[in-house]
């Protein structure tokens, strides 16, 4: 049942070229990023001459934890730790749907992939950015609810 998909796969990821000679593996890697959090600022669009455009938001995601004696950890402090992220769309459907969508304070959920450049600031420093390429990105609420 299962013998064919499996064959496919090992022949798509092992060439043999002969006994004598050494055989070439080639490997599949995986680099995806799934985030859930509040969006941190309203979107831009941003288009280098000659480039496609790009749009781009930050995303908050937090962790929480407690703190605590006990092990279950009913008492005890909670703590919280909020990291940003950002956030760039390239795909041209997504990114004009995230443009005129996305807005401070909603809860969006993004798939994507991590990507790691550098680039030169205003005092010809060199810097390094780290980028969510955002592949897909689902509404969950509009912004947060304020208390009347």
């Amino acid at each position: 049942m299962f013998r064919r998909p499996v064959l496919q796969v090992v022949r798509q990821c092992v060439r043999h070229e002969s006994e004598t000679a050494a055989s070439l593996v080639l490997e599949r890697s995986l680099n995806r990023v799934q985030l859930l959090g509040r969006v941190g600022q309203d979107p831009v669009m941003r288009q280098v001459e000659g480039k496609n455009p790009v749009t781009i938001f930050s995303l908050a995601t937090n962790e929480m934890w407690r703190s605590g004696d006990s092990e279950v950890y009913q008492t005890g402090d909670v703590s919280q730790k909020t990291t940003w992220h950002r956030i760039s769309v390239f795909r041209p459907g997504l990114r004009d749907v995230a443009y005129q969508y996305v807005k401070k304070g909603s809860r969006v959920y993004v798939e994507g992939k991590v990507d790691y450049g550098e680039y030169m600031d205003k005092n010809n420093v060199r810097r390094q950015a780290t980028t969510i390429i955002a592949d897909n990105i689902i509404f969950l609420s509009d912004q947060t609810k304020e208390k009347v």
